[in-house]
């Protein structure tokens, strides 16, 4: 990538959350200030460090990115943490690694370990380690000549504590700490840059209950998650702070055995940003209500609301501060609020077939709204497990073309200690 002087650290932000949301690059040119709200017209949601939104798993990335409230497995620690507290074995670790947005860049991916650890009475620890290389920047002034040279990247620490609340019930809770260096302190013409970081925390709850069908054996799975509650994050001193990637995660799993050897796992699942909506304003020259003359771009909210708030505060009004969309061609007055803030949920569908708990098949399908971003992708993977480890694939297929995440692949390998062990010491098949 090559950024060009004068400096702006909006452009970085812009391409990497852009880039991440917008399914094509003519996209990433909207701005609030363009926007009018009517029906159609996109008001996309922007955050900092956009990569803790992405599924780094590829069971997840097989199943339209749900992950919520599927089986429990090793990889559980993006998805929902509670989960670890139903896991049957002690400890297992996984790697995990996508190459992203291969359309637009060769240099960018995603790099994922994740492990847990159960530590009795129904309790378990675990943590991951998400590291995102943005690849080489080249900063350069208005006559191209380069002025300075830097390797981007943003990586995420967490660690959480996980037990049982209950006999079908878990909980959780995680702690996260976010290190973004975008600039490498680059300040060019503009302000002197620096490496925003955050600290955020996790809070998740997993039901898992047996039951019976037609006499085949099932398990009905239920789980939330609202992830990334903290701190907000600034490049610069003095700027304004940009949100989190707050985000709420509701869904249900059905699985069923049909027979000794086969088994199948439905799940459907929405997710929503609980950042607020950018407000739509009034523009330079329009009248206020009070008579009064528009001269400050972007300083009257004309619908929705401010979105320069405590977090908190953006948390709970991300439920219903939406501009809205306008009815009316002509009464730009006619809004719905509601169809806008539902515009802002977004669907993950999959489905999980295993033959012999060996063999894997999935898939699954991706949904947000054109004017939300525009994500809308199938995705299909395979899985195999042996005894000590399992190897995952997945394969992203987008439904437009010339898409940033067209051919986004993801690898898994996942490693089950306690297996090992049992090979190593006979008796402890038994």
């Amino acid at each position: 990538m090559t950024m060009y002087s004068p400096f702006n650290m909006k452009k970085i932000l812009s391409f990497v959350s852009l880039a991440l949301l917008i399914s094509n690059v003519a996209s990433a040119q909207i701005s609030n200030q363009t926007l009018n709200g009517r029906d159609g017209e996109a008001n996309v949601i922007t955050t900092a460090v956009p990569f803790l939104t992405i599924a780094p798993d590829s069971r997840s990335g097989a199943m339209g990115d749900a992950g919520v409230s599927t089986s429990p497995d090793i990889n559980s620690q993006h998805h929902n943490p509670a989960k670890y507290a139903f896991m049957k074995n002690d400890f297992g670790i996984s790697i995990s690694y996508t190459p992203w947005l291969r359309q637009l860049v060769n240099d960018i991916n995603l790099a994922y370990v994740a492990g847990y650890k159960k530590i009795g009475g129904g309790q378990a620890i675990s943590g991951s380690l998400r590291y995102f290389s943005l690849g080489d920047i080249t900063f350069t002034n208005m006559n191209g000549d380069v002025t300075g040279q830097h390797k981007p990247n943003e990586f995420a620490l967490d660690f959480g504590y996980n037990r049982m609340l209950g006999e079908n019930i878990s909980g959780s809770i995680t702690l996260r700490y976010v290190n973004s260096n975008l600039t490498g302190g680059y300040s060019g013409t503009g302000p002197q840059t620096k490496v925003g970081q955050a600290f955020a925390s996790d809070i998740s709850a997993f039901y898992k209950k047996q039951m019976e069908v037609q006499k085949k054996n099932a398990e009905l799975g239920v789980g939330i998650n609202i992830s990334n509650i903290g701190s907000k994050m600034s490049y610069t001193d003095g700027a304004v702070k940009d949100f989190l990637p707050a985000m709420l995660r509701l869904g249900s799993s059905f699985k069923l055995d049909m027979d000794d050897y086969n088994s199948i796992l439905g799940v459907v699942e929405m997710s929503k940003l609980l950042v607020p909506t950018p407000p739509i304003y009034y523009a330079v020259g329009d009248t206020l209500p009070d008579g009064s003359i528009v001269s400050i771009p972007q300083h009257y909210v004309r619908y929705g609301k401010p979105s320069d708030v405590s977090v908190p505060t953006g948390i709970f009004q991300s439920f219903w501060d939406a501009p809205g969309v306008q009815l009316d061609p002509l009464n730009p007055d006619d809004r719905s609020r509601f169809k806008e803030e539902w515009r802002e949920v977004n669907w993950s569908i999959g489905l999980e077939y295993w033959y012999s708990k060996q063999f894997a098949l999935r898939g699954g399908y991706f949904h947000e709204d054109a004017t939300k971003g525009n994500r809308k992708f199938f995705t299909v993977g395979l899985g195999l497990k042996l005894k000590v480890f399992a190897l995952d694939f997945s394969y992203l297929i987008p439904t437009a073309q010339r898409h940033p995440l067209g051919n986004t692949l993801r690898f898994t390998i996942m490693f089950d200690f306690e297996a090992s062990k049992k090979d190593a010491n006979p008796q402890d098949k038994k």
